[in-house]
């Protein structure tokens, strides 16, 4: 009861958006709930997904979904603050393609988790960041090196992907004889 799923409405876009398919990759789901969308993310073909949840009856949760789904063997699951968590990944070198970031709704702490884990070395230029959040508020559209590509609001939820900025190449029209 603690949870709020997401809509399949809201995980079918989400995965038009971001995908629909992945080859492989390591996924980090940091407010994993019920474990929905990176159950979705391994069906799709992410390679393992890390869950992080503090809540005890979530963890339970997600470890009942992967055994029906029969993704035990790709996944792990941790019961854990997710500044904790971030650091205990960062120890361990963990690198994350797909990062999933759906904290409560009334916690607004996406842009310092993402500044975290870019400090902690977790995510990097092949990342992409899905934050969820309630569509009454407003993330920056840049967040550290990662740049908002997308936002699309579903009610009173709302989806913002965040891919890493390249830098610009510098304008050589100008620079040549």
């Amino acid at each position: 009861m603690g949870t709020r799923p997401t809509t399949d409405k809201v995980k079918e876009a989400l995965f038009s958006m971001i995908g629909p398919y992945f080859s492989g990759g390591q996924m980090l789901d940091l407010f994993g709930g019920s474990g929905g969308i990176g159950i979705e993310a391994l069906s799709r073909g992410m390679d393992r997904a890390v869950f992080i949840d503090m809540d005890k009856k979530a963890i339970e949760t997600i470890h009942l979904n992967l055994r029906t789904a029969g993704l035990e063997g790709q996944a792990e699951v941790y019961r854990n603050d997710a500044h904790r968590a971030i650091k205990a990944l960062a120890k361990r070198e963990a690198r994350f393609e797909l990062v999933m970031l759906d904290p409560p709704y009334r916690l607004k702490i996406a842009d310092e988790l993402i500044l975290q884990m870019e400090e902690a070395g977790i995510i990097g230029e092949q990342s992409t960041i899905v934050v969820e959040y309630e569509a009454g508020h407003a993330y920056p559209e840049q967040i550290g090196q990662f740049q908002a590509v997308r936002t699309a609001e579903y009610g009173e939820t709302a989806i913002r992907i965040y891919k890493y900025a390249q830098e610009p190449e510098g304008d050589n029209e100008h620079n040549e004889p």
